[in-house]
Formats: structure tokens, C-alpha cells, sequence
């Protein structure tokens, strides 16, 4: 790496830790004042539990502004190079917009696997324990599927109701199915004290069979369920796409969501966990041109203001589109790479009409 290379990429480094450091303290230090009863709560008005507290909401705090904070600490880095007539060096050197988009790319790398290992390692892993204590937006949680909780399945046209499952998720306890025609009409009805996942569906025991009318229900001590479906796993897999990792949303998709949300959603949420370091790169992509055309310390607060123009269009659009793909209006793949897309070919444009000096 050239010695210019070096210290843009200082630069922006330590302007982004800085920003993403103090935007994160900011946000979290206003939760904790505003939720700070039920903080308390969680262990008799202890203090710790605020320091553990905030440690758990770290890591989605910190990838919300991930990306957001590398575009501003861009901005600073090249506005203070324009300030000080830099940028009329660089460019004088030959260096091309292109070439200083590669020289920036390590840290564009950087940031996007930091954002990558976040959202599928950090928030996952802590998840489970922010639902338990139920603060903030995790006491309004409707969806709850554990050991504690019931479970809900599909199976072609029949739902299946779990009251609790072991482990791996292969033995249920408390099932009833309730089994439906091709019109969506319950038909028969099935308790069992529980279900044991077998090579040919679900082994019942204890079984309590209800068919239409008022048939006498029939008891069998073993019944079979060709019910061709597997539960969510107990615990870290919720139904929450946004606090699963990548192979927990690949288990979803091949299981046809299991009935808690189409799969389609879960699609959406696979492409959009591969995306971190592209938005990274769109969002270096996207300062590069603007501070060439304003290279001699001049219009410094239209290049400030363009570029967080562009960055929030891009997440406005970004949000839209992941909607779009939750709610199957759009292809999973096209939902959530089309900001990408559309913001990089604008910032190629850029740098191709941008003028080389």
C-alpha cells in the first residue's frame, strides 16, 4: 500500500471509529435512560445489570450504523482534503478517481465483514437472552417459539401445535394436528401426548383421534403422522430472520418457513446477509466523484450535504426494497440487491464522467 494509501485510509479510519463509537454510546445511553425501570427490574435494582445490558444491545446498535458511519467519516476525511487544497495534490499526481476507490477498498473490505460477522454471529448469539429479559422492542415480541413456548408447524394443508419440544426438536410433547381438506376445512383432529420424529414422518403416543361431526373420538396407544415437516429447533431459531444466522435461514428455506412465515421471507434475509460488503464498497463508490469535482477547497457544504443525500436515499431505498421482499412482491434475490445495483451503477457513472486531472 502507497504512502497516500496509508494515510486516507488512517483517516478515514479513525473518523469512522469515532463516529460509529460515539453515535453508539449516544443511542444506547438514551435507551437506558428511557428503559431504565425495566433494566433494574431484571435483578432487583442491581447497577451491573445495566453494563450487561448495554453490552447485549451493542452489536445491533453498532450494525445499524455500520455502514452509515463509514459514509460520513468519507465525507469528513475528503471535505477536510478539499479544505486544505490536498485533493488539487492527489489529482495532479495522476491518481484517478478509480484508482483511489482501489486504494480505499481494504478498508471498504474491513467494514463490510465487521458488518457481515455482527449481524450473523454477534446479534444471533445475544438474541436469546435480550428476548428473555423482554426490554424495550423485545417486550412487544408476538412471536416466541422455545422450549417454553408452542410451537407451530405446517405439513401441506395441516397445522400442527407443539406445547413443547426437547433439544434437537425431535421429540414433542402436547401435540395436536389439526388436519385439513384441499378447500382449508378441518376434518379430523388429532391429540397425542407426544410425537417422536421417525423415518416415516411422526411416531404418536397416546393418540386421540376427533373426525367430523360428533364421531366418538378413537384412542390409539401408537399412531403414525406421514406429516412430511420438521419444527423450528428450540431456542436460537425464533422465526426472526433478522436474528438468525445463515445457515439458521438456510434450515428455514428448506423447511418451507415451518409455517411461521413464508419462505420467501427468509430468501429475502439470505441475499440481504450477503450484502455488507458491497454496501460498503457502493458507499466509498459514491464520495470518490463528488470530491473530485469540488478539488479546490470550494462548495465543501454541497459536497457534505450531496453525499449524505445520496447515502440516505440509498438506505430509504434499501428499506423500501427489503419490505417489498418480505412481503413477496419482489423476488428474494432482486429485493435485496437492487440498491446495490442501482447505487453502483450511478457511482460508475460518476467516476466515468469524472475528469482525470
Amino acid at each position: 500500500m502507497s504512502v497516500l494509501a496509508r494515510m486516507i485510509t488512517k483517516m478515514v479510519l479513525i473518523r469512522f471509529l469515532a463516529i460509529l463509537v460515539g453515535v453508539t454510546v449516544f443511542v444506547l445511553t438514551l435507551e437506558v435512560v428511557t428503559y431504565s425501570k425495566e433494566i433494574l427490574a431484571l435483578e432487583n435494582n442491581s447497577v451491573s445489570i445495566i453494563t450487561r445490558y448495554i453490552l447485549a444491545r451493542s452489536p445491533a446498535t453498532l450494525s445499524t450504523f455500520l455502514s452509515i458511519s463509514l459514509l460520513i467519516a468519507m465525507l469528513l476525511t475528503l471535505t477536510e482534503l478539499s479544505y486544505r487544497n490536498e485533493t488539487t495534490a492527489i489529482w495532479a499526481t495522476g491518481i484517478s478517481p478509480f484508482r483511489l476507490v482501489w486504494m480505499l477498498m481494504p478498508i471498504a473490505l474491513l467494514v463490510g465483514v465487521l458488518h457481515f460477522l455482527l449481524n450473523d454471529r454477534a446479534v444471533p448469539a445475544i438474541a436469546p437472552v435480550l428476548r428473555d429479559w423482554g426490554v424495550a422492542d423485545y417486550g412487544a415480541k408476538q412471536l416466541k417459539v422455545g422450549e417454553r413456548d408452542p410451537i407451530w408447524l405446517r405439513s401441506g394443508s395441516d397445522i400442527l401445535r407443539a406445547g413443547s419440544a426437547n433439544d434437537d426438536s425431535s421429540l414433542l410433547k402436547n401435540v395436536i394436528i389439526f388436519k385439513r381438506n384441499e378447500k382449508g376445512l378441518l376434518s379430523e383432529q388429532i391429540f397425542a401426548e407426544k410425537a417422536e420424529k421417525s423415518q416415516n414422518g411422526w411416531t404418536l403416543t397416546n393418540a386421540l383421534v376427533y373426525g367430523k361431526g360428533s364421531e366418538k373420538p378413537l384412542r390409539h396407544a401408537s399412531l403414525v403422522y406421514e406429516g412430511n415437516t420438521r419444527p423450528a429447533a428450540a431456542g436460537s431459531r425464533s422465526g426472526d430472520p433478522e436474528e438468525m444466522t445463515i445457515s439458521d435461514l438456510q434450515y428455514f428455506i428448506g423447511n418451507a418457513g415451518f409455517g411461521i412465515r413464508p419462505a420467501y421471507v427468509y430468501k429475502t434475509w439470505w441475499h440481504k446477509r450477503l450484502t455488507p460488503i458491497a454496501t460498503s464498497i457502493i458507499m466509498i463508490m459514491l464520495c470518490v466523484p463528488l470530491a473530485s469535482r469540488f478539488r479546490r477547497g470550494g462548495g465543501l457544504g454541497v459536497l457534505f450535504a450531496a453525499g449524505v443525500g445520496l447515502g440516505f436515499l440509498y438506505f430509504v431505498m434499501d428499506g423500501i426494497m427489503l419490505s417489498l421482499g418480505e412481503m413477496g412482491i419482489l423476488l428474494p434475490w432482486l429485493a435485496s440487491w437492487a440498491p446495490i445495483m442501482a447505487f453502483g451503477l450511478l457511482a460508475s457513472v460518476l467516476l466515468l464522467r469524472t475528469e482525470r486531472v
